[in-house]
This record gives structure tokens, C-alpha cells and sequence, in this order.
């Protein structure tokens, strides 16, 4: 599970492990449902199910409460949690995870009722997601998030510590004890995002670094699970890790990839998209994430035998828009289209374009999917001539930087330039220019 990551140094060197390693590895799911549509709520909890059994756990039942709204203090009313409790000692299931972001009231009414292990969702992704990142960015990244995640439900140690001791108008030492732990956190996350904002200055560096080439990036993306290592590897080599787990890999990884064209292209992997993603985690991972609102092209991948396809890609939809990358060009490849029959797989290419079908395991459409690069790069670039006014040379380093310059003229008043860059730059140039460079 989790080890190796500290928290700060707050309550005698806890460790996020001794705080987060199941009793055992039985688990039952909680669910409350405030109207939505059966089918939604299963997938929710099938989904729950396989986040358990990637963080080394077993769903052994579930529970649904069927209200208007989680209960402000309990989440699922006093009542029901009797019945948890009984279902728990029934099952000898040692955790007990809800659907949903607990808040930290909720935690400690919930324990007291419930004697498991108390998990929400969002506590099991990060779990999940302290497992498996193994680069010193990926570990800065997730120990935020789990900071973040933590600070406020701090008060539960401090509930339980004030109880040695101070009254009325004094300070006891549980007291005393919390606020370090607090201020302590807060230290911590402050240096973690210090050293986090020093990875997104480097990336950007190396971002400019690539633009200077000019390499097309591209960004694969797609909810978690959906094959984008198995992609990566089949594609250009790569030794990238590929189970059949949500968040196989955190860590991302760019290789390069010769196109049938020739062209050289840039590809990169990210982390897996999930619903109910917690913001934290999104945040925490932005400097990985802003590969993504800088690439060329979006490779969007999607398991085509997902029965929640449709769900799966308006969540990856939802986050991209997030992340300030809903205007890019996007590829839709369906992968594991081995799983499916052929009139399904044909049904869902023509339904979203451009969108290819392949199967990474077995490499079945992958010279359709280079090809399709190649075309839907090809579009996402244009030739102009510039006539370039002396006074405006720094477009020429923003042509040279970001497009490939075919042929440049020096003339009296202008330089007269042309040259293939990405619709998006082109457009920038034009805007710098004004109206004082003109266009043939």
C-alpha cells in the first residue's frame, strides 16, 4: 500500500501508512442516492469496487440509502448506520467506504456508531495514488493532495487528545497538541508547493525547449483504465507499466514516435481521468496536467467495451474543460475494440470524428491510427507568407520558435517570411502584427 511518505513532522512522525492500511481486506460500499437513475448508482458502486480491489481490498456488499441528500451529520442518517454496523460484524468486513467526500463531522459520528475503518472515496484514490507514484514529482504531487485532504480532519486526534485535561478559560495539552499538528501541516504544504511550482517552472523550460525543435506534442488522455500505457508501449516501445487496475501509472512518460509522413512526433501520457475526481488531486497534479493544455493534438482514448462509455467520455470531456484544454484538436481512438463486435466498433467511429478503432493488446488498427495523426495533424496547420515590418522582428523568433520557416526574404522596409506553424500560433502572429504586416 502506502509507504515512505511522511507527513511533515507533526504528531511524533506519523506516517500517511499507519493511517491509511486497511484492518483487512474486506470492505463493504455505502451508498446514498439522491434520485439518480439506478444504473448510475450501480456504476458508481461497481466502479467503488474496483478503486478497493486496485488499493488491495475486496468489496464483500453494499448498501445503498435512498434520500434526498447525504445527512449533514451522518451522511446516511443515524438510523442506517445501526444497519451498516450490523452488515460490517455480519461480513467481518474491517472498512466501511461511502461513495462520496465525508466531511470531517461526518467521520467522527460515523466512527462512533460503525467500529471498522472508515473511508470515503476521495481518501481511497489518494491511497491509491500514494502507492503508485514513483517519481519524486509524482510523490511531491500526491503527499499535497493528502495534506490538503488532511488538515481539516485533524480535528478527530484533537477531539480525542483535549479530553486529558483544561476547562473553562484554560488550554489543555491535546489543544496544544492540535494547533502544532496544524501549523505543522500547513509549513508542509506550503514547502510542497514551493517545490511543486519549481517542476512547473522546469517543465515550461522544457516545453520551450521542445517548441524550439518544432515536435508536435501529443497528449494522451482518457479515463483511467482505458489502455493508454498498453498504447504508448505498442506505439513507439516504451517499457510503460500496463495492468488491467485503475491508475496503473501516475508517473507520465513522453516518447518519440515517426509518423508515416516522416514527420517526428512527441507522445506523452498522463494520468487517467475519474468521476467524482477530487479537486485536490487535480490541483495538486497541475503542473503534469498542463502538458495537456499545451499539445498539439489530444489522443483521446476510450475503452470501447466500458458499458459506461458514454459516461467515461463526458467525464474526460469535463475535466479537459477544467484544465483549460477544451479547444484543442482531439483524436478519438476506441481501444480493446478486439472485446467488441465489428458493427459496434464501426458504430462508434462514425459516431464521434475523427476517431479510429484499434486494439493496443493486439495491434489491430494501428497503422490506421498513424495515419489518422498524420491527417489530423496536417489540419491543425497552415502555410502563410508575412511581410514582417523591421520594427515587429520579434515575430521572426516566434515563427522560428513554434513553426518551421520554408524561406525567408530581406526587403527595405520588411522581411518577407513563410512558413507552417499550428493554426493557434499562426493566429497569435497575425495579432501581433496588427495592421502593420501584411499577408499574401
Amino acid at each position: 500500500m502506502i509507504s515512505g511518505l511522511e507527513v511533515g513532522n507533526f504528531s511524533g512522525k506519523r506516517h500517511l501508512h499507519e493511517v491509511l492500511l486497511p484492518i483487512n481486506t474486506l470492505a463493504l460500499l455505502v451508498s446514498v442516492t439522491g434520485g439518480e437513475p439506478p444504473w448510475v448508482v450501480e456504476e458508481s458502486l461497481q466502479e467503488l469496487g474496483r478503486l478497493a480491489h486496485t488499493a488491495g481490498m475486496e468489496a464483500c456488499g453494499r448498501l445503498i440509502q435512498e434520500r434526498g441528500r447525504p445527512d449533514a451529520a451522518t451522511y446516511v442518517g443515524r438510523g442506517k448506520l445501526l444497519a451498516i454496523e450490523s452488515e460490517r460484524e455480519r461480513l467481518g468486513a474491517g472498512t466501511v467506504i461511502f461513495d462520496g467526500e465525508l466531511t470531517p463531522a461526518q467521520v467522527r459520528n460515523i466512527q462512533d456508531a460503525v467500529d471498522g475503518r472508515i473511508m470515503d472515496r476521495t481518501q481511497l484514490i489518494l491511497e491509491i495514488f500514494a502507492g503508485r507514484a514513483h517519481s519524486r514529482e509524482g510523490k511531491l504531487q500526491v503527499e499535497l493532495a493528502h495534506l490538503t485532504y488532511l488538515l481539516p480532519r485533524l480535528t478527530g486526534h484533537g477531539t480525542e487528545l483535549s479530553r486529558l485535561g483544561g476547562g473553562i478559560g484554560t488550554r489543555g495539552p491535546g489543544e496544544t497538541k492540535l494547533e502544532a499538528d496544524r501549523r505543522e501541516l500547513r509549513r508542509r504544504i506550503q514547502a510542497l508547493k514551493a517545490e511543486l511550482e519549481l517542476v512547473r517552472r522546469q517543465r515550461r523550460l522544457r516545453r520551450e525547449q521542445r517548441r524550439s525543435a518544432p515536435t508536435p506534442v501529443l497528449a494522451m488522455v482518457g479515463y483511467t483504465n482505458a489502455g493508454k500505457s498498453t498504447l504508448l508501449n505498442a506505439l513507439t516501445g516504451a517499457q510503460a507499466l500496463a495492468e488491467d487496475k485503475l491508475f496503473a501509472t501516475l508517473d507520465p512518460m513522453a516518447r518519440g514516435l515517426a509518423l508515416p509522413s516522416g514527420q517526428q512526433v512527441l507522445v506523452t501520457d498522463t494520468v487517467g481521468f475519474l468521476r467524482k475526481l477530487p479537486h485536490d488531486l487535480v490541483a495538486a497534479f497541475r503542473a503534469t496536467l498542463e502538458e495537456v493544455a499545451e499539445a498539439d493534438l489530444l489522443l483521446h482514448v476510450v475503452d470501447a467495451s466500458a458499458p459506461e462509455l458514454e459516461e467515461h467520455v463526458a467525464t474526460v470531456v469535463a475535466v479537459l474543460s477544467q484544465l483549460g484544454a477544451s479547444g484543442k484538436p482531439v483524436l478519438m481512438v476506441f481501444n480493446k475494440c478486439d472485446l467488441v463486435d465489428d458493427v459496434t466498433a464501426g458504430a462508434l467511429a462514425a459516431r464521434w470524428s475523427p476517431s479510429v478503432a484499434i486494439s493496443a493488446q493486439t495491434g489491430q488498427g494501428l497503422d490506421d491510427l498513424l495515419r489518422a495523426i498524420d491527417q489530423t495533424l496536417a489540419g491543425t496547420r497552415e502555410r502563410v507568407t508575412l511581410h514582417v515590418p523591421y520594427d515587429k522582428a520579434a515575430v521572426l523568433e516566434v515563427l522560428h520558435q513554434q513553426g518551421q520557416v520554408i524561406s525567408q526574404r530581406y526587403e527595405a522596409a520588411e522581411v518577407v517570411v513563410e512558413a507552417e506553424l499550428s493554426r493557434s500560433w499562426a493566429g497569435r502572429v497575425r495579432r501581433q502584427l496588427g495592421g502593420t504586416g501584411r499577408e499574401l
